[in-house]
């Protein structure tokens, strides 16, 4: 399923899967439907500045805008992956994190990659939410 409002995936698969009682979100990131991205400002020079926790702000919430839009939420997750490209983003990223979760929350995974699908990304996210479908 896509996701109206949400930025087109780059590449031929949906935001969200449902199998049964469980949704499979695909990795999100900051990305906005414009293509322009939460937690990046880009001066007059080109330098960049990248912000981990405005950016993992984002992909939480993007998350959970797509959980809604198949009839779920945040609260349904029972697990994530987090791919960061640096772990010295690590504590900005778990600080977010608490926001939104704790220890009654989804299991969670972090892992370091190499890259992401963007240079100016710093986190992406992959979750799993249990929402049993509604049966008659």
């Amino acid at each position: 399923m896509l996701v109206d409002g949400k930025a087109t995936p780059r590449g031929r698969f949906p935001h969200v899967r449902r199998a049964g009682d469980f949704l499979y979100v695909s990795g999100t990131s900051s990305r906005r439907p414009d293509n322009s991205f939460e937690g990046v400002e880009v001066d007059a020079m080109g330098t960049t500045n990248l912000d981990i926790r405005a950016q993992t702000r984002a992909v939480i919430e993007n998350v959970g805008d797509i959980l809604k839009a198949a009839g779920g939420s945040l609260a349904d997750l029972v697990q994530i992956t987090t791919y960061l490209v640096n772990m010295n983003d690590f504590k900005g990223y778990n600080e977010v994190y608490a926001e939104f979760f704790d220890e009654t929350g989804p299991t969670r995974t972090t892992v370091a990659v190499h890259q992401l699908p963007h240079p100016h990304l710093l986190i992406e996210i992959q979750a799993v939410a249990y929402r049993p479908e509604a049966r008659p």
